[in-house]
């Protein structure tokens, strides 16, 4: 197959650029292996399917990789696809080839679902891989890359749902790890696919601008470089162009057009030293006006990926923003390979200390992964890992912490330790006492005040915006209210047992641990904790002790359960006490939920109320209700009206609704120095679709302004 062995001439010839004592022999023996083991597989497309790991082989050279690591990518398909096994690769290959590959044939195995839990462990066991060897990352990334490169062939859906994990998942941890034109691929990739009409729009307007500028660039590099020379600075002296998503990104979040953006085009300056880099920043800085706001500093406090270098804009001729990068050839090779730059003349692909910085923040995350109930909760912490957006702020003793930006003193406490975010009671900034929901701002010298006999408050969920603090607090608010309710759940059945004269030890007994397993539950534990939450009431369980009465003794006398109104079902639970919540006012055609509440039993909700997301802490305090209307009962519902405040207006509207036989049952009114006029009800209805209809009838009164629930 004389393309196929051009091919691999190819790639030993980029791998012998880099690395002249590359083991030439691995390459080769492993390109023989497997394009042997492939056969005449064939891709989707209908290529040779060797070309893939060919392919991906090729990426990893362009990496600069170690042969190790080049000889896993030619053979990363082979156990997934073909009858080889690991012992066939460890006898051929070595230990370090067989596990690479293995690694990756596991993951393969473990192809994203469609159900989010399923790709969160998935990610969570990719992780964990990498945390044991990145180099299983970086070959996963090269061989991602390449079936980004080749997605035109795969059905739509397909097409959708790959491109948004690589956006979503690889782009960001391809940025923690510095591999920043490897992020840029991922994304304007994955943006091809995703919003095609928007790229090829972007991609000609992004070309046109080039044209237009490139004159004007070559211009205001000339005048660099002259002034360079005169200063005795070394420099080169380049343009460069945002990437289509990075531009996407910037028309989103600022709500602007393309023909707003200023920073299309930019330069980039690489000179000899770190002290030159400010030297250059002084000379750019003394030929046009800085932009106020627009200078950053990442040489002197670099992102935790160790990228570095001066960002600056200024006004340059003509009055047109440009964006100027000035670093060091190291911080360019870093900025652009990142990890991957250290395996550039390794053949054993060790971390040594300063490459272990790196994946420093995935071994944080490897660690605290085993405090997390589920992988979902696991995959929106490694998310918030790889947040872009950061704000740099210093403990009392000098240390940098990231953080996303919108970060508060609590946030910042849980990312010390889980105990210091629990404890947190303050916080100084600068000396100053701030309020705990303050946004920490680059800069900030932060002094986290804790207390031994404090604990978090839910209210903390409102403002922390770290994955890790959100659950650290709802695993803390959890635990605490399972205390609460194993102690509340004791109480209520020594109570019902002392009532019938049984003993408080039959709370321990076997029989009460047959009476647990009767209602589903697997232990006396979470039989508490079931009383306690108002899932069971004590009633049930006694009942399941005391001995049957007689059918006629039945028969005479009935049980009123205890609700308050007819006409809720609540799955799986009978004879309970619920209420409707006074929030959000649920009424009949609603779609509904119940949230069980301690010891008052079962709190009715829309379930489109704005208070379930900060009740429901615990999915399982969740329950389905169904609501099936009697008769002509009614119902109260809340209906708020925003008027023209002019005479009349209150007396038309009482009338309209007395018309269509609603009873108002209560009426505030205010006004506004705007002359507007707020008007609320409580209005007795059967149904939502009465409500409705009277809301639509209220809409069309002269003067009114805004109808809603």
């Amino acid at each position: 197959m004389p393309e196929d062995v051009a091919a691999i001439d190819d790639l030993i010839k980029k791998v012998i650029s880099y690395n002249p004592e590359a083991d030439v022999k691995l390459l080769e023996k492993a390109y023989a292996f497997s394009s042997e083991a492939h056969g005449n597989q064939t891709r989707i497309e209908g290529s040779p399917y060797i070309e893939h790991p060919l392919a991906v082989a090729s990426i990893l050279a362009d990496m600069k990789m170690d042969t190790t690591t080049i000889a896993a990518g030619l053979l990363h398909d082979t156990i997934e696809d073909t009858k080889v096994t690991v012992k066939n690769i460890k006898a051929l290959f070595g230990n370090d080839v067989a596990f690479l590959v293995n690694a990756l044939t596991k993951l393969s195995r473990m192809e994203f679902m469609t159900k989010e839990e399923a790709q969160a462990e998935n990610f969570r066991r990719m992780l964990l891989a990498m945390a044991e060897n990145v180099r299983v990352i970086l070959i996963k990334f090269a061989d991602r890359l390449h079936n980004m490169k080749t997605l035109e062939h795969l059905p739509e859906p397909t097409r959708k749902r790959i491109a948004a994990e690589t956006r979503d998942i690889y782009a960001p941890i391809a940025n923690r790890l510095g591999i920043g034109w490897l992020k840029i691929e991922f994304e304007d990739l994955s943006f091809k696919f995703l919003l095609p009409e928007l790229y090829e729009e972007l991609v000609k307007k992004i070309a046109k601008r080039k044209e237009e500028q490139e004159g004007y660039l070559k211009g205001v590099a000339v005048e660099i470089e002259k002034r360079l020379k005169e200063e005795n600075i070394a420099g080169k002296v380049s343009h460069r162009i945002k990437h289509c998503y990075g531009i996407y990104q910037k028309m989103q979040k600022q709500r602007i057009t393309f023909e707003q953006v200023h920073d299309v085009l930019g330069i980039r300056i690489i000179t000899d030293t770190k002290a030159n880099c400010y030297a250059v920043m002084g000379i750019i800085h003394s030929l046009w006006m800085p932009v106020p706001g627009r200078f950053k500093d990442y040489i002197g406090v670099p992102k935790s990926n160790m990228y570095q270098s001066l960002h600056t804009t200024v006004i340059g001729p003509k009055g047109e923003r440009v964006e100027f990068q000035i670093r060091t050839e190291d911080m360019n090779r870093i900025a652009e390979d990142g990890i991957a730059s250290h395996w550039r003349y390794k053949e054993k692909g060790a971390i040594n200390e300063k490459d272990s910085r790196y994946i420093s923040w995935l071994r944080e995350l490897i660690q605290s992964q085993k405090e997390f109930s589920n992988a979902k909760d696991f995959l929106e912490e490694v998310k918030g890992a790889v947040i872009p957006d950061v704000v740099y702020v210093f403990t009392p003793k000098g240390d940098i912490k990231e953080l996303p930006v919108g970060s508060t003193p609590v946030d910042l406490a849980y990312s010390i330790h889980t105990q210091v975010g629990h404890r947190c009671v303050g916080a100084k900034i600068d000396g100053k006492i701030v309020p705990l929901k303050y946004h920490l701002r680059n800069g900030d010298t932060v002094d986290i005040i804790t207390s031994p006999v404090h604990g978090p408050s839910r209210d903390w969920l409102k403002f922390v915006v770290t994955q890790r603090a959100k659950s650290r607090i709802k695993q803390w608010i959890k635990t605490e209210e399972r205390k609460q309710s194993i102690e509340l759940g004791t109480k209520l059945l020594e109570e019902d047992l002392k009532r019938h004269s049984l003993g408080a030890s039959m709370l321990k007994s076997d029989s009460m641990l047959e009476i647990a397993k009767s209602f589903g539950i697997h232990s006396l534990e979470d039989l508490l904790v079931s009383v306690g939450y108002g899932r069971l009431s004590p009633h049930q369980v006694i009942n399941k002790l005391l001995p049957e009465k007689p059918a006629e003794e039945v028969t005479t006398k009935t049980v009123k359960p205890q609700v308050e109104q007819k006409g809720i079902s609540i799955k799986g639970i009978d004879n309970i006490l619920y209420h409707t919540a006074k929030c959000c006012f649920p009424i009949p055609g609603d779609n509904l939920v119940g949230f069980i509440t301690r010891g008052k039993g079962v709190t009715i909700h829309n379930r489109k109320c704005h208070n379930l997301e900060r009740l429901a802490i615990d999915d399982a305090r969740l329950v389905d209700v169904e609501w099936k209307q009697e008769g002509d009962s009614t119902y109260p519902a809340r209906l708020l009206v925003e008027t023209v405040d002019k005479p009349g207006i209150l007396a038309n509207l009482s009338a309209l609704i007395s018309s269509v036989n609603v009873n108002i049952r209560h009426l505030e009114a205010s006004s506004t120095v705007e002359k507007k006029a707020h008007i609320g009800f409580i209005l007795e209805v059967k149904d939502k679709k009465q409500l409705a209809a009277l809301m639509q009838k209220i809409a069309s009164v002269d003067g009114i302004l805004r109808v809603k629930r």
